[in-house]
Parts: C-alpha cells; sequence; structure tokens
C-alpha cells in the first residue's frame, strides 16, 4: 500500500501467525506450515449438512474432526481451500495429529490444533475478540494504563459527562469512571461503594433486554434514576457482561456516534474480559471437558471424580437446571455463570456445563437438608437474574448420588426424566426441585407405559378393547380402582348415581370375562386402563 492510501479491510484484518500468537500453544498449535500472512476475517461453524459459506477469509471451526475419516477430511480441506478459507479449527488425538498435518500440507489449507480442554464456545469466543479488537483502529484505543477497563470507562465517561460502570454477568461492578465533575446519581453511587448494582424494579427486564440486543439501548428517566445508555460486553456469541453510561444530554435520542462510542468500548471491553477469563478459569476449562465427557458417557477414564475433587467414597451428585421454554444462548449463559459462582461459595469443586439447553453441576454429594439451604436461595437469585418466558421460574432436578465416573451419565438421563415426568404431570407442574422420592409414583406409571408400548404381550386385547369400545364402563372401573372399591367416592368422582358404577363394573367383567375380585388381576386392569388413560396422571 502506497503512503497517503487509506488503509484497507485487508491491512487491518488479523494475520493468522497473529492469531495463533495472540492465542498461545495453551489454546492451539499448528499443523503443517502455516502461511502467516493470510487474513482472518471470521469464524465459522463446520455442518455437515450445510454449504459451506463462499467467503474468503474464514477460519472453520470443525468440531466434528476427531469423528472425520481421512477421506472425508481431505475432502473439507480441499473445498476449504478452493474457498479460499484461512484456516481449519479442530481437535485430535496426537496419534492422529501427523495424518492431518499432511492433510494441511497436500491441500494447502492451514489447520490449528485446539488444546481438547478448550471449549468450542470459549474459542470462537477469544478468536472473535481477537477480530474485534484488530477492527477498532489504533487511534481509537484509550491509554489503559495499569487497569484498563477503568481507562476504558473514564474514557466513556468523558465523552457522555455522565458516570460509567462496567459489569460482569452477575451485576456486578468490575470496573467505574472516576471523571471530575460526571453526572451520577443515587442509584450509581450506591452500587459503586458495594460494588454491585443495587436491587431496583427496573433491573430484570433492563438486563434481559441489553443482553440480547445486538445494539445499545437508550433508558429514560425512571424515578431517581437519570437516563443511561447500555449495551452488552460479547466476544463472538458469548456474553460476558454489560456496560451502562449515565447520558448528561438528557432524553435525547442515541447518536450514530454515541452508539460508536459504546459499541467499540464494548468490544475493547470484551478482549480485556477475556483475558480475564482465561486467566481466572485456566483450569474450570479442563474441568467443564471432565463433565461434558461424564455425561456423555462416552470415552470416560475412569479417574475423573478424583480430579475434580469429589471423593469417589462420598459421591457425586447431579444438579440439572431448566429455563423451561426459555433457551437464548445468553440465558443459558447467565444461568451457567450464576449457578456456578454461587455452588462454588459451598461447593469449591463445582463444575458445570451448558448442554442441550440446560444447565448441569456436579458437586460432592449433601444430604437432603444441607442442600436445601445450598439450593433454595439460589431459587430467587435465578428467578430475578433470568426468569422464564412462562413465569413459572427455574426447574432443578436432583436425580440422586453416584460413586461411579459411569454413573453421571445415568443421572443425566434421571434428571432428563424427571423433567419430563414432572411437565406431564398437573400435580407436580409447581414443583421447583423434583426428586426421585417425590415423583417416585408418576415414574413408577411413566415405566409401565412404556412397558405396555415396548412389549404387545402384556396389552390384554379386550381390555384394549373395552377403553376405545366402551370409554364410559373403563372410566367407571378407573374411578373405582382410585376409590379403593368405595363405590360412594367412584360415583363422586364419575358424577354419575351408584348405581351406575356397579352396573358398569358388571358390565366390564360381562364384556372382557375378567374378574374384578381376583387382586393381580384387578392390578393387572388397572394398570393397563390406567396407561390407556392418555398417559397422564390423575
Amino acid at each position: 500500500m502506497n503512503a497517503g492510501e487509506p488503509p484497507t479491510l485487508l491491512s487491518r484484518s488479523l494475520r493468522l501467525g497473529e492469531l495463533v500468537d495472540h492465542l498461545g500453544p495453551r489454546t492451539v498449535t499448528a499443523l503443517g506450515a502455516l502461511n502467516v500472512n493470510v487474513p482472518v476475517l471470521g469464524t465459522e461453524f463446520y455442518d455437515a449438512m450445510d454449504e459451506l459459506p463462499d467467503q474468503a477469509g474464514v477460519l472453520l471451526i470443525v468440531p466434528s474432526g476427531s469423528t472425520l475419516d481421512v477421506v472425508a477430511l481431505s475432502a473439507l480441506a480441499a473445498q476449504a481451500a478452493e474457498l479460499r478459507y484461512a484456516a481449519l479449527a479442530l481437535k485430535c488425538a496426537d496419534d492422529t495429529a501427523p495424518t492431518i498435518a499432511a492433510i494441511a500440507e497436500t491441500s494447502g489449507i492451514p489447520i490449528l490444533r485446539v488444546v481438547e480442554r478448550v471449549g468450542w464456545r470459549l474459542f470462537e469466543a477469544l478468536v472473535g475478540g481477537l477480530l474485534g479488537e484488530q477492527r477498532s483502529t489504533e487511534s481509537a484505543r484509550p491509554d489503559h494504563g495499569s487497569e484498563p477497563l477503568f481507562a476504558l470507562a473514564n474514557e466513556l465517561a468523558g465523552h457522555f459527562g455522565g458516570s460509567v460502570a462496567i459489569e460482569d454477568l452477575g451485576r456486578r461492578i468490575v470496573a467505574y469512571s472516576s471523571v471530575p465533575g460526571q453526572l451520577i446519581d443515587s442509584l450509581r453511587t450506591r452500587g459503586i461503594l458495594a460494588r454491585r448494582v443495587p436491587e431496583s424494579p427496573f433491573n430484570d427486564d433492563q438486563y434481559r433486554s441489553v443482553i440480547r440486543s445486538d445494539e445499545p439501548i437508550k433508558y429514560p428517566q425512571l424515578d431517581d434514576e437519570l437516563p443511561r445508555i447500555a449495551c452488552a460486553i460479547r466476544a463472538g456469541a458469548l456474553p460476558l457482561g454489560t456496560i451502562w453510561a449515565i447520558d448528561a444530554s438528557g432524553e435525547e435520542a442515541l447518536t450514530p456516534t454515541q452508539v460508536e462510542h459504546v459499541k467499540r468500548a464494548a468490544g475493547l471491553a470484551a478482549g480485556h474480559m477475556l483475558d480475564d477469563i482465561r486467566v481466572r478459569e485456566a483450569g474450570q476449562a479442563p474441568r467443564e471437558e471432565l463433565l461434558r465427557t461424564m455425561l456423555s458417557g462416552r470415552g470416560v477414564a475412569g479417574s475423573e471424580l478424583v480430579e475434580l475433587g469429589i471423593p469417589e467414597e462420598r459421591g457425586a451428585q447431579l444438579l440439572a437446571f431448566a429455563p423451561g421454554a426459555n433457551e437464548h444462548p445468553t440465558t443459558l449463559a447467565q444461568l451457567r455463570t450464576t449457578v456456578q459462582r454461587h455452588l462454588a461459595l459451598h461447593r469449591p469443586e463445582t463444575a458445570t456445563v451448558v448442554r442441550r439447553g440446560r444447565v448441569y453441576a456436579l458437586i460432592s454429594f449433601e444430604e437432603p437438608a444441607a442442600l436445601a439451604r445450598i439450593i433454595d436461595p439460589l431459587l430467587p437469585i435465578l428467578d430475578r437474574l433470568i426468569g422464564t418466558d412462562d413465569g413459572a421460574g427455574i426447574v432443578i432436578a436432583v436425580p440422586g448420588r453416584t460413586h461411579r465416573v459411569g454413573g453421571v451419565a445415568e443421572l443425566r438421563e434421571r434428571a432428563d426424566w424427571l423433567f419430563d415426568t414432572a411437565a406431564q404431570s398437573p400435580f407436580r407442574a409447581g414443583d421447583r426441585v423434583l426428586t426421585v422420592e417425590a415423583l417416585r409414583p408418576q415414574l413408577l406409571l411413566s415405566r409401565v407405559s412404556d412397558l405396555f408400548a415396548a412389549d404387545a404381550t402384556l396389552v390384554d386385547p379386550r381390555l384394549d378393547r373395552l377403553a376405545r369400545e366402551h370409554a364410559s364402563v373403563a372410566d367407571a372401573v378407573l374411578w373405582w380402582c382410585e376409590s379403593f372399591g368405595n363405590v360412594t367416592r367412584a360415583a363422586a368422582g364419575a358424577g354419575v348415581h351408584e348405581n351406575t358404577i356397579r352396573y358398569r363394573l358388571r358390565k366390564a367383567e360381562e364384556l372382557t370375562g375378567v374378574s374384578l375380585g381376583d387382586p393381580d388381576t384387578l392390578l393387572a386392569v388397572w394398570l393397563q386402563l390406567r396407561a390407556a388413560r392418555s398417559g397422564a396422571p390423575t
């Protein structure tokens, strides 16, 4: 580029060599030759069901790389090279690394090997943060000094004329401005003194809106809260926190310049907060991978509980958190962060992960009373921070205890079973903590229904025909069974006369040929008719 020419996108892009250097060998290493000058312009996750986007400079993240055979990986590398991608990123075992390096050499596409302990969301966030930093012009970068987030808050306060706070997802104030003459209100003052956002009736709705918005939001004055501008801090798709700036200009709408300032500051803050995460949670990433392995039940080594600091003789306890229909990625990230922080105060060995729309936490076993003392204060915190779209609140499943590494996957399946069973039970709809003890009758009935569905030899065709063709008669038998043979109670439940119940019981014996006076037969009749009633507990 000649002197005096404006900088091009390519000149401001992050080079592959710079990316590898910034991430470091504890995060990524290159397999095969590495063209350090290849520009990296963005990231994309590989999905075998979708076509690769035709966008030069893409870093293609391949979570399934370890499962691809040589032919499939070679074809993918060749296609990526043809599309002029920057590189592929995948994980692999030591014994396959030479083969993958040879594929990189043959195809001409660099392949980056991501360290096993680094989760894919964190890796994407790290790359996204570096790309965001690189695309900010040097003139826009503040003089960070020894405390970069505080310096960043001061720069924003100088622009808006009001106090600025930078917060993490737990609403803790990690940095704030101290510019002389800045406009400030009592809410901000109390937050700075406590280093935590004070309670406010507007908090929950505002935070949910800000975290989910891609653009800064301007809030007008509410009671004694001055007008403020809020923006989410993200690295890639990973939410990290928020920026709040009191706007001394008052109620006027956001200007393009203000939007640019806030978004640039959020990008810079993301980079610094990611660095803090890497330092603070250097040991947490491998812990998450250990828990993911145990939850899947595949590839366990047998020593995972010990590595997490959970004594096998005491046993491990799995807690599963379900946000209902509110499975937005940012909601799950907030949920995981809050659960991890709260549980770690009581159980330092806590490990938490997000898996298929739920958050799972593994801790050492606690007796029910002790566990309740940990969980009960957490529920209102989660409701305030996250809430649910249906207003029912976060539900927690406590599936039990295991002394074996392989038992963690069984607990995860049991937790899913508890969620499914509770969702189908009107009596359990308001329960917030689901246990086997509380749901055992419903769990038993669901298993009985599964048995009838799986094995046709258990189904009496006469009862099946009775339920289909004489529903009122079958219903009378059910009410009679559930009333423990009390005709009066059965009639009241069914809304008919007592003689009608007696008549229909005789009719049931005539139509089916079964004797309702035999205890074993009566149990089989009740279970089959009960399972036929749409599977919903009475």
